[in-house]
């Protein structure tokens, strides 16, 4: 990045004007709290990464670019998601800051991937009139949907996004799952998220959400409220309804709860909680990158081998996912038992902290029982759970006795 003196010694050594070289440069005009202004400053320059100033790095289409230059070369460039497809040869470009060997996606057989692309257009132009940003109301939709696809390995009724995988897997993703999971994510969803995008545009879908809250009789947010089944028939799913609305402490909840505030007037001052496009870090939409870098050290890992799903009957899986749902809801419920005598609010702060501390327990007992009996040495999952050997051997046998009898 250059100041402007910076920039004019750089055009003058090029021999290239400088209208030139703000079309080439990303970083070209944009301003640093490091680098000195005016003339007097003399010419400097800050490094900075690439996707952190111009955005996420991708590959380019190399048949594009063959075409365009008679030559084969490889081709990078800065390009965010919802502009990822070539529409001319189908393919989806891939992250190019990732360790793995693929450039691109095919997507010839999926349309309505590069419907969606010639739909996000409109999409930011109705998010402009809206106010809003359209970078800030993608990253919440694509937040959103990510976590919807890391839920969806329990969702039996989920049958679009398994048939997209396997064809842009090549036709069968089951020999490397896990990874094409990650490598095709954001293309297979894609469709999603720019319908999400549009609905969360929509007045009168954030009038459904002021209406399950009670209007002006504010009430908990029912499982199966209308903009949560409206949000499911939009995406093809008329039954995600109860299971989005059931996500406590999402992207989605977040925007929910900054919608019903700024319409009762109590988002106080300016800031991230009355901002319904403000998005958390902890709801980010992990990257390509760190999620192949996870998946690498959790493939070293002993016991590894056996895919969670395999391993662990369904009943199981849904006994875990209950546990940890019910303690995420008491938890939640404690938010408002702060106010009143001191010694009723100690014992109801106790009590329910209590009761959640027993359902996270049984969670993760439930979890380790699952990781030993799908292969993972029991001196690693005591490592995980921070307990000797003996004490995990001793609880998890006396747990396995209680459920036999």
């Amino acid at each position: 990045m250059l100041n402007t003196a910076g920039q004019e010694v750089l055009a003058e050594l090029c021999g290239v004007g400088q209208d030139v070289l703000a079309r080439a440069l990303p970083s070209w005009g944009r301003e640093d709290a490091k680098l000195p202004t005016g003339q007097d400053g003399g010419p400097a320059a800050a490094w900075r990464i690439g996707g952190a100033v111009a955005g996420p790095v991708a590959f380019g289409c190399r048949l594009c670019a063959a075409r365009r230059t008679g030559t084969a070369v490889r081709v990078v460039r800065y390009a965010p998601l919802w502009s990822r497809v070539c529409l001319r040869h189908g393919r989806w470009q891939l992250d190019a800051d990732a360790d793995q060997p693929l450039k691109y996606l095919d997507v010839r057989h999926l349309p309505e991937v590069t419907a969606a692309q010639r739909r996000w257009a409109s999409v930011a132009r109705r998010a402009v009139r809206a106010g809003a940003e359209p970078e800030r109301v993608f990253a919440l939709s694509r937040a959103v949907v990510a976590r919807w696809w890391e839920q969806a390995y329990g969702w039996e009724r989920e049958t679009v996004w398994p048939r997209r995988l396997h064809l842009v897997a090549g036709g069968d993703a089951g020999g490397d799952l896990e990874r094409w999971r990650v490598v095709g994510r954001d293309a297979v969803v894609f469709p999603e998220v720019v319908a999400v995008a549009e609905a969360l545009l929509d007045p009168a879908m954030a009038e459904l959400v002021w209406v399950d809250s009670g209007a002006g009789r504010p009430r908990a947010l029912p499982v199966d409220g209308l903009f949560c089944r409206g949000l499911g028939e939009r995406v093809g799913r008329p039954w995600l309804g109860p299971l989005a609305a059931a996500d406590h402490g999402g992207p989605l909840l977040a925007w929910m709860g900054s919608v019903i505030r700024l319409r009762r007037g109590a988002g106080g001052s300016p800031g991230y909680d009355n901002d319904p496009w403000w998005l958390r870090q902890e709801h980010q939409a992990a990257t390509m990158a760190g999620q192949l870098r996870v998946l690498g050290k959790e493939e070293k890992a002993p016991g590894s081998g056996t895919m969670w799903r395999a391993a662990v009957p369904a009943e199981q899986r849904r006994l875990i996912t209950s546990a940890i749902d019910s303690a995420e809801e008491q938890l939640l419920q404690l938010r408002g038992v702060q106010t009143g005598p001191t010694a009723e609010v100690a014992r109801r702060l106790l009590r329910g902290l209590g009761h959640s501390a027993g359902l996270i327990e049984n969670a993760w007992k439930r979890t380790a029982v699952a990781a030993v009996n799908g292969g993972v040495p029991l001196e690693e999952v005591a490592r995980w759970v921070d307990l000797p050997v003996e004490v995990l051997r001793r609880m998890l046998t006396e747990d396995r006795q209680e459920d036999d009898r």
